[in-house]
């Protein structure tokens, strides 16, 4: 990924919608540091911008909403010969969901796509990171998907990203505050209480719950997620209880269930009152499409 140093945000001197000839004008303009690839970025810093050129035939552009392809597995003609890996600009999107850091998004042409230019390459703003799972793609190989959801992150409000750290012993006493509109599914809440209070709000991999002045506190997970593209229902067979620590590492594909409630990737048991009909569909539809377990990813394809 050449260029120079990552920075996040909008591009000084460029507005939502610029239009660009080409990838060296994108360069030029620190739009997008990349000379050709299609995520700029580092592992350890996240992406600072992905152009949409519909090299991959999986990505779904919606607007506010798009199913993003990774990087890697393509010949030189563009074809996808083998799976894709989790290194370089796919693992970089992946620390940007992690730490909440927007991403910019370019455009490019594609005439069966309303939300592309006609023609040149467009610069269309700021997007979070919101999930990624991996599956099978139309040419039968693995890809790294990514849902990314449009930010509306002021000019005048930069994202946190974009404030350069200044080590343990500086800070801001006055830190800036950016206003993020953030579409989500709405979720009915009955369910996801009534599974809470039925477990006493403890969480059915450890067992813990917290405390708080307000009461306990938990979370309801939902094993396969709502929303396009995985379209999990909300009702109780698609829901867990969980602490904060093991819904953060369910949603990140760090620990699975099986079919016989075990956990893959830490060790233990899912705890499953009788009254509670989990689904053995949906956590094989987690196990397939989240889990970085090979174990998993074997059991997935069966």
């Amino acid at each position: 990924m050449a260029g120079s140093e990552v920075t996040f945000g909008h591009p000084e001197g460029v507005n939502v919608g610029d239009t660009f000839d080409n990838y060296k004008q994108l360069n030029a303009e620190g739009v997008h540091r990349s000379n050709q690839g299609g995520i700029s970025g580092t592992e350890h810093d996240g992406a600072d911008s992905i152009v949409i050129s519909h090299g991959y035939p999986d990505d779904v552009d919606l607007g506010d909403e798009i199913i993003y392809t990774g990087h890697g597995g393509q010949n030189k003609s563009g074809k996808q010969i083998k799976d894709q890996e989790m290194t370089r600009g796919n693992l970089a999107l992946v620390r940007n969901q992690l730490e909440g850091i927007p991403v910019r998004v370019i455009r490019g042409p594609a005439r069966n796509n309303p939300s592309a230019p006609i023609s040149g390459y467009r610069y269309d703003g700021l997007y979070l990171v919101e999930s990624h799972w991996h599956e099978i793609g139309s040419a039968g190989f693995r890809i790294w998907r990514y849902r990314l959801v449009r930010s509306e992150v002021g000019r005048e409000n930069p994202p946190p990203a974009a404030i350069e750290p200044i080590g343990l012993n500086g800070g801001n006493e006055s830190p800036r505050r950016a206003t993020i509109l953030v579409q989500r599914i709405v979720r009915d809440t009955k369910q996801a209480k009534e599974i809470k209070r039925k477990y006493r709000h403890r969480c059915q991999v450890c067992g813990t719950f917290i405390e708080t002045e307000a009461g306990r506190y938990a979370e309801a997970a939902h094993i396969r997620p709502l929303g396009k593209p995985h379209n999990g229902p909300d009702k109780p067979q698609n829901i867990l209880c969980l602490c904060p620590n093991h819904h953060v590492m369910f949603d990140l594909g760090v620990f699975s269930i099986n079919d016989d409630f075990s956990l893959v990737g830490i060790p233990g048991r899912l705890t499953r009152g009788k009254w509670h009909d989990i689904s053995v569909e949906h956590l094989r539809y987690h196990r397939k499409h989240f889990s970085a377990d090979k174990r998993a990813l074997t059991l997935g394809e069966e």
